[in-house]
């Protein structure tokens, strides 16, 4: 049996959380009422800030990345028309939540296609009265990488409100908030940050507040988080074991320098794809000129000779945990996660037992 404390996980989230990390949490309860509180979260949000390249309003709610989406829309989104985007799971996940609150409009795309901005376009030319449009940054169902600046560029040419799913991008991705013109941009704390799960983080723009809707969701109400925030307060209890591990991971950002954080994440993504390409495997995502291969998770195409589970059986044997596909992906694509605190060694541990499984499968 794998002893869990040495295994290795390569998945798009949660990723491996350091000693550092884990001490953080253990830590004695604090009045999150108080002093002590209010010093952390003013820490938490100007580092969030920082990694978001962004001057907006940060508050960090107590749930996943998928708390987070739904607080965006349900803020922004009471009766009216948006449009979201589509090519993967999380993106049909920000379709559903739109249609509970709104009139959605889908732009749907096959699993791992590209975005096309004629498409986008077209639609919110048809589409009169659309309010938003949401979109997923980095779909890591398939490991594409969408282009969030360009479809932000074109919700500001008609006016509209963009929210943006960075909750696998930020923080290891050069992701430009203020610069791209998001309106609610989503983190997660178990991605890039390198934090457990559990806690998710908004950044809101001025044009998102002159537009939120009356009474929203009670324990997602911006409003709320606004107002406790300039007490130092969250609104509501916080998940104070997790503020505390998310505190430390935000200090190891910085200390690491977020520049050189995105080019580590770059460089292990590039590790992997090329290591794929050297066996002869094949790439998941389809791209085109706007689309790029995602840099904290790689999807790849499952070859002859071996099935996803298999594979993922074999590699677990040796203490490694890799993912496969979702829903209707699940068989044909395996996924290498390569975000958080992962190092250089990590990937090469990885990629030397699925190099040793793929030969002994006469597969490379």
């Amino acid at each position: 049996m794998i002893d869990l404390e040495d295994e290795l996980i390569l998945l798009p989230g949660p990723v491996p959380v350091v000693p550092r990390i884990l001490r953080a949490i253990s830590r004695p309860m604090i009045n999150h009422r108080g002093e002590k509180f209010k010093e952390m979260l003013e820490r938490i949000t100007q580092a969030l800030k920082e990694i978001m390249r962004t001057e907006n309003d940060v508050f960090v709610l107590s749930g996943s990345g998928s708390c987070g989406m739904e607080a965006a829309i349900s803020n922004l989104i009471k009766g009216d028309k948006i449009l979201a985007i589509s090519n993967g799971k999380f993106g049909d996940r920000f379709i559903d939540i739109a249609g509970r609150y709104g009139d959605v409009i889908p732009l749907e795309y096959e699993w791992g296609r590209s975005i096309e901005l004629e498409d986008v376009r077209e639609v919110v030319e048809r589409e009169k009265d659309l309010k938003a449009i949401a979109m997923v940054h980095n779909e890591t169902s398939c490991g594409i990488t969408n282009p969030a600046p360009q479809v932000a560029a074109i919700a500001r040419e008609y006016d509209l409100l963009f929210v943006m799913d960075g909750i696998t991008s930020i923080g290891g991705m050069d992701v430009r908030v203020d610069e791209w013109g998001v309106d609610i941009a989503i983190v997660g704390s178990q991605k890039c940050l390198g934090a457990p799960p559990g806690l998710c983080a908004v950044a809101v723009s001025e044009r998102a507040w002159d537009r939120m809707v009356e009474s929203p969701p009670l324990y997602m109400d911006l409003r709320a988080y606004r107002k406790s925030a300039g007490k130092g307060q969250t609104p509501y209890t916080p998940a104070l074991p997790l503020f505390f591990a998310l505190d430390e991971a935000l200090a190891i950002v910085m200390e690491e320098g977020l520049d050189a954080r995105i080019r580590r994440h770059m460089h292990l993504a590039s590790m992997v794809r090329d290591a794929i390409r050297r066996w002869g495997l094949e790439l998941f995502p389809r791209l085109n000129e706007v689309s790029s291969y995602s840099n904290t998770v790689t999807a790849i195409k499952i070859p002859e000779g071996i099935t996803v589970d298999e594979l993922r059986r074999e590699v677990k044997q040796k203490g490694i945990t890799i993912a496969g596909g979702q829903e209707h992906l699940k068989g044909k694509i395996f996924r290498i996660g390569t975000m958080g605190n992962l190092q250089e060694k990590d990937v090469l541990v990885v990629l030397t037992v699925l190099e040793r499984v793929l030969e002994a499968r006469g597969v490379v």
